[in-house]
């Protein structure tokens, strides 16, 4: 792994303290420069940094390189929080390669090599036979797409050992959080260490006068919460479903043109959407949910894998073609996972689990969130999982009868019924099929 930090113009502690002093000072701002040369710099920043001031360090934002870092530690770390902003290499959209793979702490390397080989020709094994498939039920003007479309698919067979690379985006005080915290996770710990070691080195090249603050969150206390999620379930009557709704707040709101734009300036115009709200329990695999993260306003509690495990996997739809070589493949990993578990522990072994494991969580959404986050996975090219279950919470919402829930459509429903033009915000990506003019009830993915 290899974590870089851009540099900036200003230092950290120079903004913080700067913009500190200037809340109490009349006269004018008080710029880093200032702060820089002010002999009290240091006790005023510990001062307010213990006393738990810390808006003044979230001002400023350290903009990571991170390179070779495992997809569970991104889904467990990194992207398990609202406090960030990533760019990360696509697994729908980019070719994975095989040298691109984390191995466990105290693991045999050469079994997990020949694992991680065999996995990999698993996946273009399914890639291969996917193709055709794929291309048989694509609109003639997309079937170019067909391979690429089909390795969408396939990285279900990929465990999340493998790697990715991305930009990453937090503040200062978050990045502490993550000094603090990663002593206390539960899965993919050694590799979390790691990276935090990296961070606080690059941290303090930028700024050396984060030494004593980095120091306060290597000494707190952190813990992973206990989350009984049997518990909950039992309380919600929740047994075999994939997705249920329940704690629904119902309140109505009107919806605008600030909705439907690309620029989402609902986010910034905060109406009523936000006073209704709904909790849901959902089964997903760690794929669907690496993209349900991104909605950083859908917070959700993610219970240790361990916690939770069994042997249970999504299969795509599309993939009841090829079903016997897809589950040749599950099978093959959960036997490698739960002979490695024994050896080397399960926060290590889980490098071992596919993307098409499946796991529990539950979702907590107000009215607002939800209304982008419906709008960005009911779209027709959105991945196909994450699709069916935004579109069960929809019909679930509608069939309690709640009033907003008419209100959760793709985009070019909601820019049709405000008579946004394009129609279609994506261009050349356009799906092939005229979603606004479809009932909800008629909406089908079938890819």
């Amino acid at each position: 792994m290899k974590v870089t930090a851009l540099k900036s113009l200003y230092k950290p502690t120079d903004i913080a303290v700067g913009s500190a002093r200037s809340c109490y000072f009349g006269k004018h701002i008080i710029t880093p420069e200032d702060a820089a040369e002010w002999e009290k710099k240091s006790n005023l920043l510990d001062s307010i940094f213990k006393a738990g001031h810390h808006t003044t360090l979230m001002h400023y934002h350290f903009t990571f390189l991170i390179e070779g870092m495992s997809r569970l530690l991104i889904w467990r770390f990194l992207h398990a929080h609202p406090f960030y902003n990533s760019e990360q290499v696509s697994q729908r959209y980019a070719k994975m390669k095989i040298e691109n793979f984390t191995y466990p702490k105290n693991a045999d390397k050469d079994k997990w090599q020949k694992y991680y080989e065999k996995m990999f020709l698993y996946y273009e094994k399914l890639i291969e036979k996917l193709t055709p498939v794929i291309e048989n039920v694509l609109p003639k003007f997309k079937k170019k797409e067909a391979k690429k479309r089909a390795q969408e698919f396939a990285r279900y067979l990929l465990p999340v050992g493998m790697n990715a690379h991305l930009y990453h985006t937090i503040n200062v005080i978050t990045a502490l959080r993550y000094i603090n915290a990663a002593k206390a996770l539960p899965e993919a710990r050694e590799e979390g260490m790691e990276f935090v070691r990296q961070l606080k080195e690059e941290m303090i090249k930028i700024d050396s006068d984060l030494e004593p603050l980095i120091e306060f969150a290597q000494n707190e206390k952190a813990v992973f919460p206990s989350i009984d999620l049997e518990k909950i379930k039992s309380r919600h009557k929740i047994k075999n479903e994939k997705v249920k709704v329940f704690d629904i707040v119902d309140y109505d709101f009107d919806l605008n043109e600030n909705y439907a734009g690309v620029l989402r300036v609902s986010n910034m115009f905060l109406d009523e959407a936000i006073l209704g709200s709904f909790n849901s329990y959902i089964k997903l695999s760690l794929s669907a949910d690496a993209q349900n993260q991104r909605h950083r306003r859908s917070l959700a509690v993610r219970p240790s894998l361990e916690s939770i495990y069994k042997r249970d996997y999504y299969i795509p739809p599309i993939v009841k073609e090829v079903e016997n070589l897809y589950k040749e493949a599950v099978e093959y990993s959960y036997d490698f996972f739960e002979n490695q578990k024994e050896k080397i522990g399960f926060c290590e072994a889980a490098y071992a689990l596919l993307n098409a494991h499946n796991i529990e969580i539950v979702e907590h959404n107000d009215f607002q969130a939800f209304a982008h986050k419906a709008q960005m996975r009911l779209c027709y090219n959105a991945q196909e999982e994450i699709f069916d279950i935004v579109y069960e919470q929809v019909r679930q919402l509608r069939n309690h009868g709640v009033s907003a829930a008419d209100k959760f459509l793709p985009p070019c429903a909601l820019r049709y019924q405000q008579k946004i033009r394009p129609i279609c915000p994506e261009g050349e990506r356009f799906c092939g099929i005229k979603v606004w003019k479809l009932e909800f009830e008629d909406y089908n993915r079938l890819i």
